[in-house]
């Protein structure tokens, strides 16, 4: 009962098995690589750049962010099917609050400091309440969670729609608009530092547990296979860190930077974007789920839920306030999904976050979670996000029509499921 997949044991001849890699986790990695190569060739190499791939990224953290939030809610045997209209609600009340509420209120401008902090927390506390409202109505009024969140879908979409009476909300504070992608970035020099620190803090992980095995006198991986896992990992976060930095900023945007500095752009000067705000958000939300999944006891008690209802119930878990919390970290997320989502489109408009369930509960299961319960990984839920969103990027690349779009990203969801189902069964085969 844990976030992590079974790891198969290590044998002689077998490098995936040396290194402890989840073959799920290298099966989806192939998947994307894939993916990438086959709409690269369509596309004439222009999926593969790097200013598609910087639009990637940005693209899919807004999904990745609630996809994280969505695999405690499918581990516990739930499902929440209205994240994308609460992702609506919350976008809207921000909008409001940035653009015509704070203004009216408390006569602030945009452009001042405080409307950005007071955006953030009215927008968090309005995904805490409607959380913590479907927490409560699934936990202790036993409300299915399909019917409590199905009727979400239709009610938070249209209160989304009555609190700006159904206009176009924009544009945003500046410093609002950073969380967006493009708008907010940090840059080449500090990306290569922030990627320089993500190794060695990887690094260290990596061997504190191998120090921690050998304390406690458990197996541990050869030593080559320890400094091979380590050297791909820091290929993969620099190699990353390279393409985002080798998106330069087109030069008229840097000819009307130096100019509102009161300065004149050098012959020849370009810039790189780096890393975006909004994906290194996603990594701190990314790192924080993965630790109360394995390191507290709320995540112990989620995947104990999930894996045993009865059991864990009997055991003294306080399930019904398990549920409140479960979903209220998932109002949270919707939020930050909304800030990310409605930055990056400099407004908030009635569409956002349309079949934005679909996405998310896709991203969640195509990276591993089980719907049966008790069996789910962050990593995996944000990869899928980023299969998904390559799929319908490159559909889009290549002049798939919308409507086939969606066709396309039904069909993937079945079959993900299908995959789920005969790899877990040969798996019980094999114990």
């Amino acid at each position: 009962m844990s976030d992590i997949a079974s790891t198969p044991p290590r044998g002689k001849g077998n490098i995936a098995r040396a290194l402890e890699l989840d073959t799920r986790l290298l099966g989806m990695i192939g998947a994307l690589v894939v993916v990438c190569l086959i709409f690269n060739f369509l596309t004439d190499g222009r999926f593969l750049t790097p200013r598609n791939l910087f639009n990637l990224t940005i693209q899919t953290v807004s999904v990745a962010i609630m996809a994280t939030g969505m695999v405690f809610v499918i581990v516990t045997r739930h499902i929440d099917l209205s994240v994308g209209s609460v992702l609506a609600t919350c976008s809207a009340v921000m909008a409001m609050t940035q653009t015509r509420w704070l203004p009216e209120a408390l006569g602030l401008d945009i452009g001042n400091p405080a409307i950005f902090w007071i955006t953030v927390i009215v927008g968090i506390a309005t995904g805490i309440v409607i959380g913590a409202l479907h927490g409560w109505l699934i936990g202790y009024l036993t409300i299915p969670a399909f019917i409590v969140t199905l009727g979400g879908l239709l009610v938070w979409r249209n209160v989304a729609w009555y609190i700006t009476s159904g206009q176009t909300i924009g544009p945003l504070d500046a410093s609002y608009m950073k969380l967006g992608g493009i708008n907010g970035t940090l840059g080449v020099q500090w990306s290569w530092i922030v990627g320089l620190i993500a190794c060695a803090t990887a690094l260290l992980a990596l061997f504190s547990a191998r120090r921690n095995k050998l304390t406690h006198d458990h197996p541990v991986k050869p030593l080559w296979a320890e400094f091979s896992l380590g050297a791909l990992i820091c290929g993969g976060i620099l190699g990353f860190i390279a393409i985002l930095n080798a998106y330069e900023v087109p030069a008229a945007r840097l000819r009307r930077i130096f100019e509102a500095r009161g300065e004149t752009l050098p012959e020849g000067y370009t810039e790189g974007y780096g890393l975006p705000i909004s994906v290194l958000l996603l990594i701190a939300i990314a790192i924080a789920m993965t630790i109360i999944a394995r390191r507290t006891r709320l995540g112990r008690y989620i995947f104990a839920f999930g894996g045993n209802p009865d059991a864990a119930e009997l055991s003294g878990i306080n399930t019904r306030l398990l549920t409140v919390k479960i979903f209220v970290m998932m109002g949270i997320l919707c939020a930050i999904s909304a800030m990310v989502a409605s930055a990056r489109l400099a407004n908030h408009s009635n569409d956002i976050g349309t079949l934005d369930e679909l996405r998310v509960i896709a991203a969640a299961v195509i990276g591993g979670t089980a719907l049966s319960g008790g069996v789910g990984t962050i990593h995996g839920a944000i990869l899928g996000a980023l299969i998904m969103q390559s799929l319908q990027s490159g559909m889009a690349m290549v002049g798939v029509d919308a409507p086939f779009q969606n066709i396309v990203v039904g069909m993937v969801l079945v079959i993900a499921v299908l995959v789920d189902i005969l790899y877990r069964k040969r798996m019980g085969d094999r114990t």
